[in-house]
């Protein structure tokens, strides 16, 4: 089966839907944008525990593509690591302008260019964003239609799905090496930002609790 590239970030959605497209038996090549985000160096290396607790030999070495917005969010939240939006605050409240067209286009590109028709995106049917619907998707993959490159399908085999449902599909992974919190203590969950009460509401809609380390 031809390979298929993931976008990971090392949050359950991603990771889930890594090891959903492996029990399929798709060959998978995961891709992480490294932005300069606040929380992505904790990110980062909890999404690479992750991948090698799930290794085999269709799961392709990480890929991690840079794209800095230093130059872009300049003094915003998500790089300074200030007045990080609580447990309190609507989803609204973490949006990150052109998040899902900056996140994609690099990797978008690096299939075009060896060779991969497919990427897939761990976006849910609950995601509140414009730029997370079936038709700005659509739009992207006709974008990319048009820069001499081969097509690519941007597919999101969890776009039907809601956070339950996907959870209870990630019961038998290693979901306690996922990584969700957007205000990390020493490496660890803070427990107090809108990510972690996303996570941790993920859990409870599937009665168990989280495995991730918490900061005291």
């Amino acid at each position: 089966m031809a390979t298929i590239g993931v976008l990971v970030s090392g949050g359950l959605d991603s990771a889930i839907l890594v090891s959903h497209l492996l029990d399929q038996k798709e060959t998978v090549q995961p891709f992480y944008v490294q932005c300069g985000l606040s929380w992505q160096a904790a990110e980062l290396a909890s999404l690479e525990k992750y991948l090698a607790a799930v290794a085999s030999d269709r799961l392709a070495p990480l890929v991690t593509l840079q794209l800095p917005l230093a130059d872009l969010y300049t003094g915003h939240w998500s790089l300074t690591g200030q007045q990080i939006p609580n447990a309190a605050t609507p989803d609204e409240a973490v949006y990150l302008p052109g998040r899902n067209l900056l996140l994609a286009i690099k990797p978008a590109l690096w299939c075009q260019m060896h060779g991969i028709g497919r990427l897939a995106l761990g976006v849910l049917a609950s995601n509140p964003f414009d730029d997370a619907t079936a038709g700005f998707f659509a739009a992207l993959e006709n974008v990319l239609a048009r820069l001499g490159q081969p097509p690519l399908k941007i597919v999101r085999p969890f776009g039907k799905m809601h956070k339950r449902e996907v959870m209870q599909l990630g019961r038998g992974y290693p979901l306690g090496l996922t990584f969700s919190c957007i205000a990390p203590v020493d490496g660890k969950h803070c427990g107090r930002c809108n990510k972690c009460a996303e996570r941790q509401a993920a859990f409870a809609r599937i009665g168990i609790e989280d495995p991730a380390k918490y900061a005291k």
